[in-house]
């Protein structure tokens, strides 16, 4: 009786057809994403054969999503989010069949990869905003802790899926294929999208100038002690630890020696953990706490550790396993926490500020890149997750009160 209460509680926020249509949308658009991830990553590689390069790649990602997704909260609190999502799926389905194309006709170069990249940055600028406060539409605010660990577990049941095929089918059938199905997995996403009941009513905010609108959200982030600190702290493990995922193609290129079927392994497995993390997460009775949080963030820089001075792929596997446990339970509580602690009217300014600390994954990818280069991807990933756990444990020092959600 006790189990079974637990899985009806983890799986909750489903019995909102709105929400569960999210669900099925994303978990297929996103597993044609992580193929895409795993097929670029391994192009990148084989153009190159640079770990900076492939630094690069995600830096020109990085730069639109630090210019632009402040002003994508803010469309966000203006717009109906629906209608935001079915613009930024459609534009990102375009980009999908373009890169394939220039695969298939071997027009593919590094200095188009990047441009495509940066237009993918811009897109991801407006669309992480309104996908994120859109969950609050499509729930009541009792099952708003449990959607939102319920999409971390979706987003990372992709990692699984995705990569999985994704490493198999470059090997089969070459990596312009992998493109071409991301493209058609938008499709679900825009389908589902379409069905939803038009619940979310439009912002009406149109009589202000937007830069204003910014403004008014970035003061009350500041006033605001706990949402400072949680947006702030959002940059430790998005610059320090993140990247590792990327860095999983130098370790399964030249470290682990397991080729791209590995690379769909090594990823798959970390997400796996992800998935345990976000589930156990979402099966929690208790309201979501920073110190549990916490414990999350220095368990994930522990296990990226241990992960980078492996050399033997069974342990590596289980590393990276406790890594994606830890990572995704962090970033779940760090997200359901915002999500509880800002009134809708701002909730798109607010969470754009942490998708501007998520717009340092990039930036620390090509950090790890550089370290990669110079001294081996074991170094970088091993320094940067000591360096994590490190950050983690001042945090809990300055850590502030929590009123009662």
């Amino acid at each position: 009786m006790v189990f079974g209460d637990r899985i009806k509680r983890t799986f909750s926020s489903l019995r909102h057809r709105n929400y569960r249509l999210l669900w099925i949308g994303t978990v297929v658009s996103h597993s044609g994403d992580w193929m895409d991830q795993i097929a670029l990553n391994w192009l990148v590689l084989e153009i190159s054969n640079s770990p900076l390069s492939l630094g690069l790649v995600n830096l020109c990602r990085a730069i639109p999503v630090l210019c632009f997704v402040p002003l994508g909260g803010v469309v966000a609190d203006r717009f109906k989010r629906r209608n935001i999502l079915m613009v930024t799926q459609s534009v990102a389905m375009f980009l999908a069949f373009l890169l394939g194309f220039l695969v298939t006709t071997h027009l593919v170069n590094l200095w188009l990869i990047y441009i495509i990249a940066a237009l993918r940055g811009s897109v991801m600028s407006f669309n992480m905003p309104a996908r994120q406060s859109i969950i609050s539409d499509l729930v009541p605010r009792q099952d708003l802790p449990n959607a939102v660990a319920l999409n971390s577990a979706t987003m990372n049941l992709t990692r699984v899926l995705g990569p999985s095929f994704g490493g198999a089918l470059i090997v089969l059938f070459g990596i312009d294929w992998l493109f071409y199905l991301n493209g058609l997995s938008f499709l679900a996403i825009l389908e589902t999208l379409r069905r939803m009941d038009d619940v979310a009513v439009k912002r009406d905010m149109m009589g202000t100038h937007p830069f204003r609108d910014l403004q008014e959200g970035l003061i009350f982030i500041r006033k605001n002690p706990l949402l400072l600190y949680l947006v702030s702290l959002a940059l430790v493990p998005m610059f320090f630890g993140q990247p590792y995922m990327t860095m999983l193609a130098v370790f399964a290129h030249d470290v682990l020696k397991v080729g791209p079927a590995g690379l769909g392994i090594l990823t798959s497995t970390a997400s796996l953990g992800a998935i345990f993390g976000a589930l156990f997460v979402a099966g929690r009775s208790r309201a979501p706490k920073t110190s549990f949080m916490l414990k999350g963030l220095i368990f994930f820089g522990l296990s990226l550790f241990f992960f980078s001075f492996s050399r033997y792929l069974p342990l590596s596997l289980l590393f990276l396993f406790l890594a994606g446990a830890g990572n995704v339970s962090y970033n779940s509580i760090n997200n359901t926490l915002l999500q509880l602690n800002v009134p809708d009217s701002y909730r798109g300014r607010v969470l754009s500020m942490l998708f501007i600390n998520r717009g340092m994954v990039p930036l620390g990818t090509a950090f790890a890149g550089f370290l990669a280069e110079h001294f081996g991807a074991p170094l970088a990933v091993g320094s940067m997750a000591a360096t994590l756990m490190g950050l983690g444990l001042v945090a809990t020092i300055f850590k502030p009160k929590e009123r009662p959600l």
